[in-house]
């Protein structure tokens, strides 16, 4: 299964060398008893060392195999959240082993009340409000990367790759065994873990990182070994030191997962005939995962079918900019930090996008929209895809990745998507044991155009950038700076098309942009520079500036909501992670951001403050709320190529409250609102939502969001030629009610057997009135930017449903069945609309569905 291979090697590996090579501490010392029965000795609060078995210890969720007897104790835990350092009355003792095959640990956690052990059955990486014993192994000793191996008391499994050092990623699965069972004392997990799922390099003996953290879920407590402190920046660089592992010999590292996948779908009738087929498919595709060298390690997969990922919400975007959407798909998912190049972020470098954004690869048809019918296919399917990823002794991260799309044509022989290959390549060199660190990133797209696509796209697009990092003082404080450049090529047709679309915009009469209609290229470059704080005391902040040139463009492989732009945006913060007498945690942020055109036009000005409290009973309360554009500041990207436009000053607020997730029923409420335009603007929207937790094996979630707005300067049009006097930019009052909800329910048989469905239908309608046109945009007072301007559409009715419903059974380690049924209904009317429950959600059960259903089967092969 493509998720378990190609995880393994992109998560992966790290240092070498120097770095490597542990102290020669040996196996430890087994005591004696007053009896004479062997007592193995105690590990110190930050070192453990790890012993040989001389037989292989059964994975049955005991700990009374003779092999543990002669494995050293560690039993140093802490309590770290909530009341960091405390001596916890939850005993927790760990033991490792090894041999040359894998790893081997077994914790023995002791708990007072056995029988008030939360045990809750979920499918493979899903978190429950369970107890858990997690084990973090950092196999390279680099102090930066690493992999996380956690079991709960029913036996759920769950496995993330770090980066980065506190960076997961949850979708690497690794193929490994572990047992846990609750008893008379508490509860027992073991685990084997093979060496050939972990990476590390030829060297005589190795030390390991090894942190191992305990969660109680009914106190909310967590604890670990050795301590983890909240207050400083980092996971991995706080894990102790397992030594003692001596002549690991090389594993074995091919794994092979070929898979079939038998499909029905529907299909509109070829040549815009009537009605729909539902023609059968049968599909054979691969995955390989190979070990070229201990620290380097290939990953492919030909012809690959994700019929078993969730489809993307529903969304109406009426707005200036390109919607984002996650990336869903395993095999660009895996390992996915070591491409992590970000050039854009949301608050406190979270939400990031940079210069690769897999997406990209099968994509939906481009062309699709002038050469395409109802039977174009949705996306380009992917010919074939390969990854090359490691970590080379002196610290040197090394990602490559290729993929190549094949060409589709619409009904009448015309390319709707060119054959493209997609190349990425990223080195990453850690500096001062992974607290500083240098690297480069380059991308590139190459199409194979006839000369009527020539028109639509470009023909070539290159991006490179520089970035650095650099931790100091304790390592509290981080320095982040990066550097890029592109280019583009083109026929004159692409790159005018290019130098007008949503990202660039030259031809604003106002810009002070050179657009050209005879160019064949286009380039620019980008930097962003941060310095942050996220560790010590209370105090944490972050101050950033970042900067697009107008021609920089790296959307054809990355993603960027615009150019020309400049930004500064501070952040300050106050957290207080010791518990008081009503609360465990509070968090307060304090945020000023000023945005600006390259050229120095003002966009945007905010002030916003948020405050996160979590109180004892474990329920959560957020509040927070925005002052914007308080002094003069114009859009210039809201006649989407006109003039730019003043801004009037507007406020918003939110809310939300967060339930206890350790009971039944979980409730949650979220709500918030905007006011503009000089009153004429508003919006209200609430979400409430509630997670059930009927038994251990069966759980059900439900959310429903309302949203209600007035937008009195929703663009409609440009009129006219491009920059032309008499171009009329043209907008409406659009009054729009949206109400989508979403509901799940999950049953799990066992760790390896689960069910889930998942449907979610969205409506949105809205009605246009109050045309006008732009007349004197800069204008101070917001009635005389516009001028009364007739025609125009009336309104929208837009409808949309996806459903899914997938079985997934992991019959045996690594190899997958899926049983996936995905349903999608979708329909848009171009007619005034005010929402009514019964006659929109009603009309979704008309629209003619589409269906998928299909099976997918993979087998794992370590030959």
């Amino acid at each position: 299964m493509l998720r378990r291979l190609t995880c393994i090697t992109l998560v992966l590996p790290a240092l070498l060398g120097a770095q490597q090579v542990a102290s020669n501490r040996g196996t430890p010392p087994i005591a004696s008893s007053a009896n004479g029965e062997p007592v193995a000795a105690r590990a110190s609060a930050t070192i453990a060392s790890a012993a040989r078995a001389r037989q292989a210890p059964t994975i049955d969720g005991r700990d009374d195999d003779a092999a543990w007897r002669d494995a050293q104790v560690i039993d140093q835990f802490l309590e770290y959240d909530p009341n960091p350092g405390a001596e916890t009355r939850f005993k927790t003792e760990a033991r490792v082993l090894y041999d040359d095959k894998a790893l081997y640990v077994v914790v023995r956690m002791f708990d007072p009340a056995p029988d008030s052990i939360v045990s809750l059955l979920s499918r493979r990486d899903v978190r429950t409000a369970s107890e858990q014993i997690k084990l973090m192994i950092d196999s390279y000793h680099d102090r930066r990367t690493g992999f996380e191996f956690c079991l709960n008391p029913a036996g759920v499994k769950r496995d993330f790759y770090v980066y980065n050092d506190n960076n997961e990623d949850v979708t690497w699965d690794g193929v490994w065994d572990g047992v846990a069972r609750v008893d008379s004392t508490g509860w027992v997990a073991e685990f084997r873990i093979p060496f050939s799922q972990l990476r590390f390099p030829k060297v005589p003996e190795h030390t390991f990182g090894l942190m191992i953290v305990r969660d109680v879920a009914r106190t909310g407590a967590r604890i670990s070994w050795p301590l983890y402190r909240r207050d400083r920046q980092g996971y991995i660089s706080q894990a102790g030191e397992l030594n003692g592992l001596t002549a690991l010999p090389s594993p074995r590292r091919l794994e092979v997962a070929p898979y079939v996948v038998a499909k029905n779908v529907t299909q509109a009738r070829v040549g815009g005939a009537a009605g729909f087929t539902h023609p059968q498919q049968t599909t054979l595709g691969a995955d390989v995962k190979y070990g070229l060298t201990s620290n380097l390690t290939l990953d492919a997969t030909v012809n690959p079918d994700f019929g078993q990922v969730e489809a993307d919400p529903s969304v109406l975007n009426l707005s200036a900019f390109e919607q984002f959407y996650d990336e869903r798909r395993p095999f660009f998912l895996e390992g996915a930090g070591i491409f992590n190049f970000r050039t854009s972020c949301q608050d406190i470098d979270s939400g990031c996008t940079g210069l690769f954004y897999s997406r990209r690869i099968g994509r939906a048809p481009q062309l699709a929209g002038q050469f395409g019918d109802a039977a174009s296919p949705a996306f380009t399917p992917i010919a074939a895809a390969t990854k090359l990823t490691g970590r080379l002794g002196s610290g040197l991260s090394v990602g490559v990745l290729d993929a190549v799309t094949g060409r589709e044509n619409g009904p009448d022989g015309a390319i709707i998507e060119p054959r493209t290959n997609y190349f990425v390549g990223r080195l990453l060199q850690d500096l001062r044991q992974g607290q500083s660190g240098i690297g480069v990133m380059v991308t590139a797209v190459d199409r194979a155009l006839d000369p009527t696509a020539a028109q639509y796209l470009r023909r070539s697009a290159y991006v490179g950038g520089v970035d650095f990092r650099h931790r100091f003082y304790k390592k509290y404080y981080e320095l982040h700076a990066m550097a890029a450049g592109s280019t583009v090529r083109g026929s004159e047709q692409s790159i005018a098309a290019l130098q007008r679309d949503g990202v660039h915009r030259y031809q604003r009469p106002d810009a002070g942009l050179d657009y050209d209609t005879t160019r064949t290229s286009l380039g620019g470059n980008a930097q962003r520079l941060t310095l942050s704080k996220f560790g010590g005391g209370h105090t944490r902040f972050q101050s950033l500036y970042q900067r697009y040139s107008a021609g920089f463009e790296s959307n054809d492989l990355g993603f960027q909501s615009r150019a020309d732009w400049q930004l500064m945006h501070n952040w300050f913060a106050l957290t207080f992670q010791k518990p008081k007498w009503f609360y465990r945690s509070v968090q307060m942020n304090y945020n000023l951001h000023n945005e600006w055109s390259a050229g120095g036009l003002p966009t945007s000005i905010g002030v916003n403050t948020n405050y996160h409290v979590q109180f004892k009973n474990t329920n959560w309360i957020h509040i927070g709320g925005n002052w914007n554009d308080f002094t003069a500041t114009y859009s210039d990207r809201m006649a989407r190529g006109g003039p730019a436009v003043r801004k009037s000053p507007s406020v918003n607020f939110w809310s939300g409250w967060n339930g206890d997730s350790r009971r039944v029923v979980t409730p949650t409420f979220w709500m918030g609102g905007f006011r503009g335009d000089e009153g004429r603007s508003s919006d209200f929207w609430m979400n409430p939502g509630v997670d059930l937790r009927l038994a251990s094996r069966f759980s059900t979630s439900f959310s429903l969001n309302v949203d209600r707005s007035i937008n009195d300067a929703q663009w409609v049009a440009n009129l006219g030629a491009i920059g032309a006097d008499t171009t009329h930019y043209t907008f409406a009052r659009l009054d729009q009610t949206t109400v989508n909800m979403s509901a799940r329910v999950n049953f799990t048989v066992s760790p390896t057997l689960s069910f889930q469905s998942y449907v979610a239908p969205f409506v949105s309608t809205g009605s246009y009135s109050d045309r006008k046109q732009l007349t004197n945009p800069r204008a101070a007072r917001y009635a005389d930017r516009f001028a009364s301007y007739p025609g125009g559409p009336e309104g929208f009715d837009f409808k949309q449903v996806n459903a899914n419903a997938v079985l997934r059974w992991e019959y045996r380690p690594g190899s997958t069945m899926f049983v996936v049924w995905q349903h999608a209904r979708s329909g848009y009317v171009d007619t005034a609309s005010r929402f009514d429950f019964g006659r929109d959600y009603g009309d979704l059960w008309s629209i003619h569905p589409n269906n998928t259903f299909l099976v997918k089967l993979s087998y794992w092969l370590n030959p």
